[in-house]
């Protein structure tokens, strides 16, 4: 609530969103939505802002897992407590690709956690930042729109559903996409089910 009432809220504000994609915990959504609230004139610059920042920090974690993964990357997951979820993390990109960056760039997913895997597992950089370009707005931009054209009043509405509506057509996207590639699969085509606590193992670079 400090940083949203400093002169320099906007600088804050890209500054804790390019720290939340690459290996800071808090996420960055309360301060956005405070200055979304204090000046909602605003609200679209300020989500735009939030967007881009983030990518730019998304970018920062992907440098980290493809330069520095054992240097930085495997102490900096285990201090923020999310070093067990690597080899998960992992096998959603085995089966997912570019939307495991989308899930969790819309979604309650720890995105710093697919950032660093990207890099580690050597993703392609123009389908991740369209991806994650995809996701923050998703979630961002739609905060500021709302401001934008309801105002004040729709910060209730935004605090009980947004969350909920995001992460639901997120589930919706990625259902379908899965209805779609698994038609006539089986539990044998699906590499976590086959090793669900495997390693994590250095790719081909």
């Amino acid at each position: 609530m400090e940083k949203a009432a400093h002169p320099k809220a906007v600088w804050w504000l890209a500054f804790f969103c390019f720290v939340e994609a690459s290996f800071f915990p808090i996420p960055p959504h309360p301060l956005l939505g405070l200055m979304c609230l204090a000046e909602p004139r605003k609200a679209l610059r300020f989500s735009l802002i939030a967007t881009l920042a983030s990518v730019a920090g998304g970018l920062f974690g992907y440098a980290i897992g493809y330069l520095l993964f054992d240097a930085v990357g495997v102490p900096l997951l285990t201090a923020i407590g999310l070093i067990d979820s690597l080899p998960a993390a992992q096998c959603t990109f085995e089966e997912y690709g570019v939307f495991a960056v989308v899930i969790a760039a819309a979604t309650p997913v720890p995105f710093k956690l697919l950032t660093i895997t990207a890099g580690f597992l050597g993703m392609a950089i123009v389908p991740f930042v369209l991806a994650s370009l995809a996701g923050r707005a998703l979630i961002f931009v739609t905060v500021g729109v709302l401001f934008q054209v309801f105002g004040r009043p729709i910060k209730r509405i935004i605090d009980r559903y947004l969350g909920t509506v995001t992460t639901a057509f997120v589930v919706l996207v990625v259902g379908g996409v899965l209805a779609i590639t698994q038609l006539g699969g089986g539990e044998e085509d699906d590499p976590c089910a086959a090793h669900p606590q495997s390693s994590v193992s250095v790719p081909a670079r």
